[in-house]
């Protein structure tokens, strides 16, 4: 690991990464959600505390069922209707209003986020996998400026570039929640499942980059 690795086989890498986790959580990857799940942690497992009680999609409806009967009553009372209701049998045809089969429908445990001890691993591995790398190719070292890339373009001057980036990941957040997901999100489980929005969210994140790039080189 003394050189980078070529385009090509970062991208297998990646796609080899984002079809594993989906495998194995059944859930899309995303970092910015993760970050902000494990920030919040005792808000995000009272959550799933409380969602452990319908993990069952059978015990879900029928703890509804009983809610609402417990609120609005079951029909049975005093002031109840008694017109008699028409059996549905042979009155309306059942085929074209079926209800799809449990097998069809998504399963409410899939919409759910992925559990809060598997986005921590996932944030702590991200975390020691870039170390490892670094300290494998002996490019490790710590830095307290941006490289002098940062320096020639922007600034210098250490107050200035620490406001800047802090503006600068204020509004990297602010983006991610308006996007409903950050470049991994959209970029890699998003587009990689083919959803329209993710598509035109990626083409937005990397036609700006594209942008503010040539504007920083080329312009300024």
């Amino acid at each position: 690991m003394s050189a980078y690795w070529p385009w090509w086989a970062g991208a297998i890498g990646l796609a080899l990464i984002t079809i594993n986790h989906t495998l194995i959580t059944d859930r899309s990857l995303g970092v910015s959600a993760a970050w902000d799940r494990v920030l919040h942690w005792r808000r995000e497992r009272q959550l799933e505390r409380m969602d452990e009680e319908f993990a069952d999609d059978q015990a879900l409806a029928e703890a509804l069922a009983a809610a609402t009967a417990e609120h609005f009553g079951t029909g049975t009372g005093t002031g109840a209707s008694t017109v008699p209701q028409e059996p549905y049998e042979g009155s309306q045809p059942l085929e074209a209003n079926a209800e799809p089969a449990a097998s069809e429908r998504p399963a409410a445990t899939s919409l759910r986020p992925a559990p809060l001890v598997t986005q921590a691993a996932l944030l702590v591995s991200i975390f020691l996998g870039g170390f490892i790398a670094a300290a494998a190719s002996g490019r490790f070292h710590l830095r307290y400026d941006m490289g002098p890339g940062f320096r020639d373009l922007v600034t210098a001057d250490p107050t200035t570039m620490i406001a800047m980036l802090f503006v600068g990941g204020v509004l990297v957040g602010f983006g991610t929640r308006l996007a409903g997901g950050c470049s991994s999100g959209h970029g890699l489980s998003g587009c990689g499942r083919l959803r329209p929005v993710s598509i035109v969210a990626t083409a937005v994140f990397f036609g700006t980059a594209v942008a503010v790039s040539f504007l920083l080189w080329k312009v300024i």
